[in-house]
């Protein structure tokens, strides 16, 4: 984080802020209904996600604008491929989140309210995370590095003053949102990229921590259908958790037939991390044989995540294998898209496009 040039714009953190969506009930209880958890929280109780808090019968937000993460990041890192490739976007992250992944790779934040340890963050009003996304000449605007949804209030307020200064807007998500949240937020969003880390209840209980996963899948069909969103798929494939052949097979089906063949899915590998810091790395054959599970089924894009130099890394032609993207590292791009167009075979290429001959190298 450049403190030097977020301090211009910034004071510390605000005092909380009332949320948008929940419900109160007797005694001074309320619902939330920001994510799939729906806390009831008696008052003075915190939620699950540690940064909504009932106050006498009202659910506020503590983390408004409070940024802990921020930087000027290729729309490759997220992983997005197929959204203005060679894009930057202005990428911030608060605090907290809504399940608990042992094998969280940004813990130091997701969990800061339940270790104790908060890291030093900046407020960073709406206003300015526009302003300063132009200072840095970047093209969109990214919530990442922790579940956005927790900070709903502030990624709407953002996402509207984004649209209307001509920037994209993106989510990097675990999709775990309510269905209020979803069509609060909707019209203001441009790329849904979601993770979906299993298909089984089992594979959620181990890594999320949530009894029922199905309502994923139902948001990530209404931000594809409903609202039109770019949606693109990540699967962290961890090696004896969520790596059954027969389960992947059934995720690549789901997403060929609900979402879309063009629909890019990456398959990144895992690396130890937190309370799974024992586990292995994800071997790339497993890798390998999971993107060739993912072809079968009939997906067109499928990508090999956290390996550097695989071919798996690039985009080609599905008609005729033409090397369409070129993704060496992620500040050097290279494009050969002539606007949406395979350059030989003149096969439409789905996503959103920058101009022909359009690159970004380091």
């Amino acid at each position: 984080m450049n403190s030097k040039i977020l301090s211009r714009n910034t004071r510390q953190c605000p005092k909380e802020i009332e949320g948008l969506l929940y419900e109160r009930l007797s005694g001074d209880r309320a619902i939330c209904y920001i994510c799939q958890r729906q806390c009831l929280l008696r008052d003075g109780q915190r939620g699950y996600c540690g940064v909504r808090v009932n106050r006498h019968g009202k659910i506020f937000l503590t983390t408004y604008g409070m940024v802990s993460s921020w930087r000027k990041a290729p729309i490759e890192i997220k992983p997005v491929y197929h959204y203005l490739p060679g894009s930057y976007a202005f990428s911030l992250g608060s605090i907290g989140c809504n399940f608990m992944c042992p094998g969280c790779q940004n813990w130091e934040i997701s969990f800061a309210l339940k270790t104790g340890e908060i890291p030093s963050c900046h407020y960073l009003p709406p206003n300015k995370a526009i302003q300063l996304a132009r200072q840095l000449d970047c093209q969109g605007i990214s919530w990442t590095y922790n579940e956005p949804t927790l900070w709903f209030e502030y990624t709407l307020d953002s996402a509207r003053l984004a649209k209307k200064d001509g920037l994209y807007t993106n989510y990097v998500t675990n999709g775990f949102m309510s269905q209020e949240a979803l069509h609060l937020i909707g019209p203001y969003l441009d790329i849904f990229r979601v993770d979906i880390k299993g298909f089984s209840r089992k594979a959620y209980g181990r890594i999320a921590h949530i009894p029922r996963w199905e309502g994923i899948l139902d948001i990530v069909k209404q931000a594809k259908h409903r609202w039109h969103m770019h949606v693109e798929v990540v699967t962290n494939i961890i090696p004896g958790i969520n790596d059954d052949p027969g389960e992947l097979r059934e995720l690549a089906t789901w997403i060929c037939q609900q979402l879309g063949s063009d629909t890019p899915w990456h398959l990144t590998r895992f690396f130890p991390r937190w309370k799974w810091n024992k586990l292995s790395p994800t071997p790339t054959a497993t890798l390998e044989s999971a993107r060739r599970i993912a072809q079968q089924a009939g997906l067109q894009y499928v990508y090999i995540g956290n390996m550097p130099g695989h071919p798996a890394n690039h985009t080609y032609c599905p008609q005729c294998g033409t090397l369409l993207i070129r993704r060496d590292d992620w500040e050097e791009v290279q494009i050969f898209l002539q606007g949406n167009r395979c350059p030989k075979c003149q096969q439409s290429i789905p996503g959103v496009f920058g101009q022909p001959g359009h690159s970004r190298k380091s």
